[in-house]
């Protein structure tokens, strides 16, 4: 551990071929809708474990492949406001925002993508949207209209010493309005800032024993500010109090595998309305609920394209009617579950 103090493309579809995607999209969707079908049905998927868990419906499916407006490519990452409006950034370096009925609302575009895209999202307390520039090695903020606040921007170099970054995944705020930045590279680590962009401690990395990381993928404050961290190439999860410089390990639970209560690859965590964890595994392609003590109470999805599957989904939130929306990456696309 080292934890120290330091002084928009225009959609032209117009053609045949784009009406018959546009028509063969829509009726896949429909058909899923109107079927009401189970995803246990239509994937296989492992199912509950606990009785008072049934099997998610899937509601709608929507964004699909492509680079006009309210289409996405490689879909990676995505928050949600208050507002219920999700915003996604996939493999163009676009920004689109959604209604929670998956009706496209507005884009902007990142400022370069020769590098590389954005890998993560975030929104913090004031409702600035967060953005892991990846390959920049930089956060950047934005007001939730698309205007970039640049100087508020933390980082741009890439380096070890502290406000320098590797390839970063993901920022998170606590309670005090403190920043956390996850990175994965030459150093697997968490910097941590204040809400004015100071640094103010490092902790961690590579390597697999406690606060150790092998690329932080994804990142979430729970009440207690304790932070859950999907540690997602040692696949497991490990959750961190860090009140001051000196963070300590709380917990830290899963192994590799494909059985229930193990993961592969898990990219994205959450909570959702019962405080229960979500966890995306873009290897197993499926979606884990589970206790905050790593006890699985149900999961959903198998591998696949057809309504209801998944393909290396990269995330997944629940909005305020504790609908889930899961970030299909490589269908290129979200779906929205219920389990109600």
């Amino acid at each position: 551990m080292n934890c120290r103090h330091d002084p928009k493309l225009h959609d032209s579809s117009g053609s045949l071929a784009s009406r018959r995607e546009w028509l063969i999209g829509s009726c896949q969707s429909m058909a899923a809708i109107l079927a009401s079908a189970h995803v246990g049905i239509l994937t296989g998927c492992t199912g509950s474990s606990n009785p008072s868990y049934k099997d998610p419906r899937l509601q709608l499916v929507y964004a699909r492949r492509g680079i006009s407006d309210g289409r996405v490519m490689k879909p990676r990452a995505m928050t949600i406001d208050s507002l219920d409006q999700l915003y996604v950034v996939d493999m163009t370096g676009r920004i689109q925002v959604f209604d929670s009925e998956g009706k496209f609302v507005r884009v902007w575009n990142t400022p370069t993508i020769d590098n590389g895209k954005p890998s993560g999202l975030g929104i913090d307390r004031d409702g600035s949207i967060l953005v892991a520039d990846t390959h920049y090695y930089r956060v950047l903020f934005y007001t939730p209209l698309g205007e970039l606040l640049e100087e508020r921007t933390i980082g741009g170099t890439n380096g070890k010493v502290p406000g320098e970054f590797g390839f970063v995944t993901d920022v998170a705020q606590d309670r005090q309005g403190n920043y956390y930045i996850a990175e994965y590279g030459e150093l697997d680590r968490i910097q941590k800032f204040s809400s004015s962009g100071e640094f103010i401690c490092q902790f961690g990395k590579h390597g697999d024993g406690p606060l150790e990381f092998n690329r932080p993928q994804a990142m979430v404050f729970d009440e207690q500010d304790h932070l859950w961290v999907a540690d997602s190439h040692n696949h497991r999860i490990q959750v961190i109090n860090c009140p001051d410089s000196t963070p300590e390990v709380v917990n830290i639970f899963g192994e590799q595998g494909s059985a229930v209560g193990q993961y592969k690859y898990p990219y994205g965590i959450t909570f959702n309305h019962q405080g229960n964890l979500l966890i995306t595994e873009l290897g197993n392609h499926r979606v884990q609920l589970l206790t905050r003590e790593g006890k699985p109470l149900h999961s959903f999805g198998s591998p696949g394209s057809s309504p209801g599957e998944l393909n290396q989904p990269w995330s997944c939130i629940q909005d305020s009617k504790h609908r889930i929306h899961v970030l299909d990456s490589m269908n290129h696309r979200l779906q929205r579950f219920t389990f109600s």
